[in-house]
């Protein structure tokens, strides 16, 4: 077999981290290999049209492709951050060739942490 064929059939993650700044797609396989990503300030766009969602569907529109040329059929989707991009790079995800299987929410939320230590008597 050779090693430039494409495997098909194939599952992976797309992960979205979409800041206040920028919207970053990251494909990986299931064992979290990376295999493509790309960015909104990687497309070209310049400061604050970073952060729009537009900017953030022309980054899932590459992803999409170059999944699709990689043999990718099936991907779940893993978003974080609180940026505008995450609904508009899932919107193109699920318009796409590839069926979105899972989307699962990472977003850290606080909860005011650990109890403090208690008060030092002298």
């Amino acid at each position: 077999m050779s090693k430039f064929l494409k495997k098909t059939h194939e599952k992976g993650i797309i992960h979205i981290q979409s800041t206040r700044n920028n919207t970053i797609l990251t494909l990986t396989d299931l064992k979290g290999n990376t295999k493509f990503w790309s960015s909104a300030g990687n497309l070209g766009f310049k400061n604050s049209r970073k952060s729009t969602s537009y900017a953030a569907q022309a980054v899932a529109e590459l992803l999409a492709t170059k999944a699709l040329n990689l043999g990718f059929d099936s991907i779940i989707v893993k978003m974080k951050g609180l940026g505008y991009g995450k609904l508009a790079a899932i919107r193109v995800l699920g318009k796409s060739k590839l069926s979105v299987e899972k989307i699962i929410e990472l977003t850290p939320i606080a909860h005011n942490g650990c109890r403090p230590p208690k008060k030092r008597r002298v």
